[in-house]
């Protein structure tokens, strides 16, 4: 029987520096697309598909990022404050530092920038039953940079028909691009020593022993990093019913 994630780690650290001048006064994780912070389009599937637990980190507008969870949000939602004011950890550091918050099963881990339309759970139940704890470190959710709007990179990875992962490399293009969501075991951080990292070392390393593998997102994927991806998610939601 497939574990059900109950926590979930969210990275709500970031500087916003491409999504500027909007995050000059704000948080990126609370810029609203169409009335809806871009936290909660990550969140509200998370807990449909059974997380009841969010460890948050926080260092730009940090103070705005926990004040969105203590005006109203879901009672029965424990929200956890990772904070990095003093040293922004990145992405794999961020997991490091917040180990002793995780605990010991598999686990969630979404950035803000991203989601996906329809936005149902059913990718995230795809995603635990896939997710095989005995030979995988880390499940990514991958898109199809064809089938996204404002991903403007070359694409990250080559997904191997036994779901393993290969980087983009020297290759000019890759197929598929990190949604930004991720399934792990926090295990695999807990002994890392306290430091800022990118989770592309962790990756790297698992790649060399066949331990990162990936899991095609069939959903349209936007990804809102600037201004105008600002705009453009708005106008395509609009545009699809929303």
């Amino acid at each position: 029987m497939k574990h059900v994630p109950h926590t979930a780690m969210i990275l709500a650290a970031g500087l916003g520096t491409r999504m500027r001048p909007l995050t000059l006064e704000t948080a990126k994780p609370l810029i609203r697309i169409n009335d809806r912070a871009l936290i909660d389009r990550i969140l509200t599937p998370l807990i449909a598909v059974g997380v009841t637990r969010f460890v948050v980190n926080t260092h730009w507008q940090a103070d705005l990022v926990e004040a969105h969870f203590k005006s109203g949000f879901e009672p029965d939602i424990e929200i956890i404050i990772s904070d990095e004011r003093e040293l922004l950890m990145d992405t794999g550091g961020a997991l490091a530092k917040a180990a002793p918050l995780l605990g010991e099963a598999p686990i969630f881990v979404a950035n803000t920038d991203a989601f996906w339309e329809p936005s149902n759970p059913s990718i995230l139940h795809k995603m635990i039953d896939q997710f095989d704890p005995e030979r995988m470190d880390e499940l990514l959710l991958l898109a199809d940079t064809h089938r996204s709007l404002g991903y403007t990179g070359t694409g990250d990875f080559f997904l191997g028909s036994d779901m393993e992962l290969t980087r983009r490399g020297r290759a000019s293009t890759a197929p598929w691009a990190y949604t930004g969501i991720r399934l792990l075991k926090p295990e695999t951080y807990k002994d890392e020593p306290i430091r800022p990292f990118s989770a592309l070392e962790k990756w790297q390393a698992a790649i060399a022993e066949n331990r990162l593998f990936g899991m095609s997102l069939d959903a349209f994927w936007l990804h809102v990093g600037t201004p105008q991806a600002v705009e453009d998610a708005q106008m395509w939601l609009r545009c699809h019913g929303e």
